[in-house]
């Protein structure tokens, strides 16, 4: 199996605003992205399960053909900034995206 993280050019994770995160995955070929996009791997269910969500706190999950990109959007357990926040940017967010297998 290949992981996540050896098919894509750019896997980032931001601040979506204070009460969610977003995740970009950003692929350099079309070839690539498509191969991925119809795996059926990334989808709502897994990313719950990978971030330990329910699949109501996934709010968006977009393929961007035109971009080669695929964006996802959800709830953060914690509001930026408040106590028990552990990563105030989100900026280290994508880590357990980077190792799921297609």
């Amino acid at each position: 199996m290949v992981k996540l993280v050896e098919k894509a050019k750019i896997l980032r994770s931001k601040n979506a605003g204070p009460f969610e995160i977003t995740l970009d995955v950003l692929f350099d070929d079309k070839r690539t992205y498509e191969e991925v996009k119809n795996a059926g791997v990334i989808t709502k269910e897994t990313i719950a399960e990978i971030y330990n969500l329910s699949i109501a706190d996934i709010h968006h999950l977009v393929y961007f053909d035109q971009a080669l990109g695929i964006k996802i959007t959800f709830a953060r357990k914690v509001s930026s900034g408040s106590p028990g926040d552990r990563d105030v940017y989100g900026a280290q967010q994508h880590a357990p995206l980077m190792n799921l297998e297609l």
